[in-house]
């Protein structure tokens, strides 16, 4: 298998693990009750790439700075995910928008797509996805592969919560994804320690 594949696959699945439980699809389930199905991805969508392509861009320039620092960098970010999702995936708290069933007003294509694009853009910084695709880019080298991997399933992740809406809270656990995701992340955190001993 070619290293592009491989990263544009450790990208995807990594991601795609992380954001299924996570507060994107939440929002992105509260925001197509309150607008048109289309705009809401169009929206959501522009935020995803942009947000990939900062992060592989932040990826990228690591792969500059000496192995030592790139190691205990990656290390970090992927320390901090492995938190930040089992502190969510332990934490007791509903995350189901009590409110999420009341429709609002139509509004243009325009502005329904800009709303969702900056309540995603502003839901995707420092999120455990980001900090993600920024260490797979600095680890695996293949800055676009990780930024393609990691956007589709970003889209898929959008395309779910938009086409399926409700339902998907009804068969899978998030909880359950939440703790597996942070557990990836705390051996992936683990690994790149290992790294710095060889």
């Amino acid at each position: 298998m070619s290293p592009a594949l491989v990263a544009l696959l450790s990208a995807f699945g990594l991601v795609l693990a992380v954001e299924l439980p996570d507060k994107t699809l939440v929002a992105t389930l509260v925001l197509t009750t309150r607008f048109r199905a289309w705009p809401v991805f169009a929206g959501v969508c522009a935020a995803f790439a942009l947000q990939c392509v900062i992060a592989v861009a932040f990826g990228s320039v690591l792969t500059l700075l000496p192995d030592l620092v790139v190691s205990l960098l990656v290390a970090g970010m992927f320390g901090i995910g492995a938190v930040m999702l089992l502190r969510e995936g332990f934490s007791e708290a509903d995350e189901a928008g009590s409110d999420a069933s009341r429709t609002g007003p139509q509004l243009s294509f325009l502005r329904s797509a800009l709303t969702s694009f900056g309540v995603l853009f502003a839901a995707e910084w420092g999120d455990a996805s980001q900090l993600a695709t920024a260490g797979l880019a600095a680890r695996l080298g293949n800055p676009v592969a990780v930024g393609v991997g990691a956007f589709v399933a970003l889209v898929s992740v959008a395309g779910l919560a938009v086409f399926i809406g409700a339902k998907i809270r009804d068969r899978i656990r998030p909880k359950l994804i939440q703790r597996v995701a942070g557990f990836v992340f705390a051996g992936f955190a683990l690994f790149a320690v290992a790294q710095l001993a060889f």
